[in-house]
């Protein structure tokens, strides 16, 4: 088991260098000059090589690149801000609450709902309960989620007068974008649920459960519902990772300070730290995801722990 945690740590750590690099030479083949956005276009050639040279921008790629992994991954130092001239790192961790209010509570609804939704279309298949689950889950996936929030906004907050439409403060501030948040996971959960519960509905333990005249809640949450959360658990991880991949959205239209609206701040203004900063922290925080997921299938399948105790003797 401990060689299996340490395989997917090693793998974390490859991907976050790959990360690293694939964010560090994008930013640096980005057209723009960021010293002629911050000093203006009336800045002299002299000044704009001044600032240049404090930026540090006028060196080597090699040399930048270099640089930026050592603090990022030796001295843990995500840099000063061109724009603001504010540690990173302060910023983000004023930012980081707001953004996983919205992710860590978008999870929790999508998952608890999609997998509500998912076991009644599988208990229900073939009904118009099945039928109405699933199309109600493809409309959701359909559907863009910045239209989703807009629409919502205008029944919501202009004519029902219910909940505000942008900004922080009470947490009904936080009810819409948690909502909008969630209905992507919601159907991805509903339909991974539905498909691992209709490969367990047949299953031979099912069979003799029904026969030894157990009830059908029972039969559900004992015996299908345990052996169908392999898919579920990738569902809900997946719906994770997507809540925070589509934060900066969210955050622009319910005008929400978190870290996808900062990085959106980056990259308007060619703020190349702010931008690699905030790319490291969505991929560390989906290689957590996913290494905890990883860390579900192991402990619930018994297949993997034997594999690996193999291998260790």
């Amino acid at each position: 088991m401990g060689r299996y945690i340490l395989d997917r740590i090693i793998w974390m750590i490859l991907i976050l260098i790959a990360t690293a690099f694939v964010v560090f030479t994008l930013m640096y083949l980005v057209p723009g000059d960021p010293a002629k956005g911050l000093l203006g276009p009336d800045a002299s050639y002299q000044v704009l090589e001044i600032k240049r040279h404090e930026l540090g921008i006028d060196r080597p790629y090699i040399v930048q690149l270099g640089d930026f992994l050592y603090k990022t991954f030796i001295r843990l130092d995500l840099g000063i801000s061109w724009k603001f001239g504010t540690p990173i790192a302060e910023d983000m961790a004023e930012r980081l609450p707001r953004t996983l209010i919205i992710g860590v509570s978008s999870l929790v609804l999508s998952a608890f709902l999609g997998t509500v939704l998912g076991i009644y279309a599988a208990t229900h298949k073939g009904k118009w309960q099945d039928s109405a689950t699933m199309v109600l889950a493809m409309v959701l996936i359909s559907v863009p989620d910045f239209w989703v929030a807009l629409m919502f906004i205008l029944l919501f907050s202009a004519r029902l007068g219910w909940l505000p439409a942008y900004g922080i403060g009470s947490f009904d501030h936080y009810v819409l974008p948690i909502i909008c948040s969630s209905l992507f996971g919601v159907a991805i959960n509903a339909r991974q649920g539905r498909s691992a519960m209709l490969e367990t509905i047949r299953a031979e333990f099912v069979v003799t459960a029904r026969a030894k005249g157990q009830r059908e809640n029972v039969i559900v949450r004992k015996h299908m519902l345990p052996n169908a959360l392999m898919p579920i658990i990738t569902g809900v991880a997946g719906g994770l990772t997507m809540v925070v991949a589509g934060s900066p959205i969210m955050e622009t239209v319910f005008s929400i300070p978190g870290i996808g609206q900062y990085m959106l701040v980056g990259i308007n203004g060619l703020d190349a730290p702010i931008v690699r900063a905030c790319v490291m922290f969505f991929a560390l925080f989906t290689s957590v995801v996913i290494l905890t997921m990883d860390l579900c299938y192991a402990f619930l399948d018994p297949r993997i722990k034997a594999r690996f105790s193999h291998r260790k003797r």
